[in-house]
């Protein structure tokens, strides 16, 4: 950010403000404090009211978002207050994070009342996997309002290439602004025990996986590799446990469950639900490796916060981190049952050094690539250049 930058006032725009929205929580809340840069920009936050969204307005702290009431099916999040209230903000621009729900129409009114621009983040909700999830619902949706919604954006916000061709492959046009999710470095002291303390055997270790327990990330397929991995005779992973942390989507985690029970597999696998906070960190802090076999992803924030406490990790192309890849921070696998079952076999085989020196690689690369300073000074540039202050930063794509 440069000196000559004018103050820009942004609203940020999201369907749940709470964990409720699983990575998006983080990775949105993370981007709002990394540009609330007090007289560069100033950020105003409205989102829907949820569950959880009283309880968890606190990590957006120094923030405090405005929360609206939702009318009828939370699936469209129709809440008739947040336009008038953004309308009232006095914005130079709005940044909107997700798709195909009244957000969106609220939006797109916005502009054309006040006039002014807007950037929009589908955070993988434009992916090829994703579209076909809910297909007709969209394909309405998209008619009704959320094409016209995205055409009309000033810039789109992509957290990676390939999310930038999945914007044109959609056929959209518009300038795209390519900056990945970012991380804060952990700090303070490392917690005294694991959340699982007590419920695996003294000295196992750990392969972990934290997100939302939902179909796109591949746990049915990593539970039967893991369960074909462990009955291998002369199986090298014998001391570790599989621990799956995270949101119940619509009771995913029940068919999960009975999957391991099925597999025999109760034992080596151990369900801690979700994890927030402290008890998250301290899951992250213990753990020996991380995995995410996911179909589909947007940019996980998982992996970063696994890099950043030092595992190694195990996950998918779609993660769209290639650089974990080329760094050697990372084992790469295809989200199918014998692909991950390699990949197990490969990290059961590892030894402590190589553990730790393919952590410390993922770890150099977060601080050299993935800190909030870094992503919030980019993104404010394009703030700057959408409100007509400033050139055209480099991270545009044009079409």
């Amino acid at each position: 950010m440069t000196e000559e930058m004018r103050q820009v006032k942004v609203g940020y725009v999201t369907a749940s403000v709470s964990r409720q929205a699983g990575g998006l929580f983080g990775a949105v809340s993370g981007l709002a404090k990394a540009v609330n840069c007090g007289d560069k920009v100033e950020v105003q936050v409205f989102g829907l009211r949820d569950a959880f969204s009283d309880k968890d307005v606190c990590g957006w702290a120094p923030i405090t978002p405005q929360l609206f009431d939702v009318l009828g099916s939370p699936a469209l999040g129709y809440a008739p207050k947040m336009l008038p209230a953004m309308e009232a903000a006095r914005l130079d621009l709005l940044h909107i994070h997700g798709a195909w729900m009244y957000p969106s129409v609220a939006s797109y009114r916005w502009a054309q009342h006040c006039g002014r621009p807007y950037l929009v983040s589908a955070h993988g909700m434009l992916d090829s996997w994703a579209l076909q999830n809910s297909k007709w619902k969209k394909k309405v949706a998209g008619w009704l309002y959320e094409v016209s919604h995205l055409k009309g954006a000033a810039c789109l916000h992509a957290l990676c290439e390939s999310e930038a061709a999945s914007y044109r492959a959609f056929g959209l046009r518009n300038p795209i602004c390519v900056i990945p999710n970012g991380i804060d470095l952990p700090f303070g002291e490392r917690a005294s025990s694991p959340p699982w303390e007590g419920q695996l055997p003294a000295g196992s270790k750990v392969l972990l996986f934290l997100g939302r327990l939902h179909p796109k990330k591949g746990i049915e397929q990593l539970i039967k590799a893991w369960s074909l991995a462990c009955k291998a005779d002369n199986c090298p992973g014998r001391d570790w446990r599989l621990v799956i942390t995270g949101w119940d989507n619509g009771g995913y985690e029940a068919v999960l469950k009975l999957l391991a029970d099925e597999l025999n597999a109760t034992g080596q696998v151990l369900f801690t639900g979700s994890l927030f906070g402290a008890e998250k960190q301290a899951a992250l802090d213990f753990a020996d490796a991380f995995v995410l076999p996911s179909l589909s992803e947007g940019l996980p924030m998982a992996p970063l916060e696994a890099w950043a406490s030092g595992m190694p990790v195990i996950m998918t192309e779609q993660c769209n981190l290639p650089e974990g890849f080329k760094h050697g921070a990372a084992i790469r696998v295809e989200p199918e049952t014998d692909s991950i079952l390699r990949a197990l076999q490969m990290l059961f085989a590892m030894s402590e050094g190589e553990l730790k020196h393919m952590g410390l690689c993922g770890q150099k690369l977060v601080k050299e690539r993935f800190t909030w300073d870094c992503i919030g000074a980019e993104m404010c540039q394009v703030y700057d250049w959408i409100s007509g202050g400033s050139p055209k930063p480099s991270c545009i794509l044009e079409s």
